[in-house]
């Protein structure tokens, strides 16, 4: 055994890292009912997007709201007005990717809109005073969890390492044989 290998060790950091991660885009349909019935669409946004997440096992659960506002024109065309409704949603985003290997504890829950509600399409329902509005949106959900990871030290620190030089081993055929598939679950 050659002097460097003696003098490394391995020491166990607890720290905290992504254990869970899922996506979902959604398309929905919400159906709004101005105070008149409208002749014509002439444009519709979402704002006041608002949502929390948390975790349920092997999904999350994403709940917020949004306003739609609609702007319409009423009478034959000779009048118009705007429409806003305030509309909630429940999201269920599935964990595509879920290590286990995080310790006891609470898990917290990360969510991003990756894209913002957006209304695609607005058009005037066949009964003739609602309006449809298509709203996609899409969430990234992150779960983060404690775990160990497994370092490398020097116990005389760094010194005699030169920062511009990468790190090795006296023997590196030792190392090109390893399996790299292994799981070491305790280390001695």
């Amino acid at each position: 055994m050659s002097q460097t290998e003696r003098d490394i060790q391995c020491r166990e950091i607890v720290t905290k890292a992504v254990c869970g991660r899922g996506r979902k885009f959604t398309q929905a349909t919400h159906t709004i009912t101005p105070a008149h019935a409208p002749t014509n669409i002439l444009g519709c946004w979402i704002i006041n997007h608002t949502y929390t997440a948390s975790n349920g096992g092997d999904i999350v659960e994403v709940s917020g709201s949004y306003d739609i506002n609609i702007w319409y024109s009423y009478n034959k065309n000779t009048q118009t007005q705007v429409a806003t409704e305030t509309v909630s949603y429940v999201d269920q985003v599935p964990l595509t990717m879920m290590d286990k290997n995080y310790l006891d504890g609470e898990l917290e829950v990360d969510a991003r809109a990756t894209q913002q509600p957006t209304a695609c399409e607005a058009t005037i329902a066949n009964t003739g005073d609602a309006v449809l509005v298509q709203v996609e949106r899409e969430f990234l959900v992150e779960v983060i969890g404690e775990t160990k990871v497994c370092v490398v030290v020097c116990p005389g620190g760094c010194e005699g390492l030169d920062d511009d030089k990468e790190f090795s081993f006296e023997d590196d055929q030792e190392f090109e044989e390893l399996d790299p598939d292994i799981v070491i679950d305790e280390l001695d």
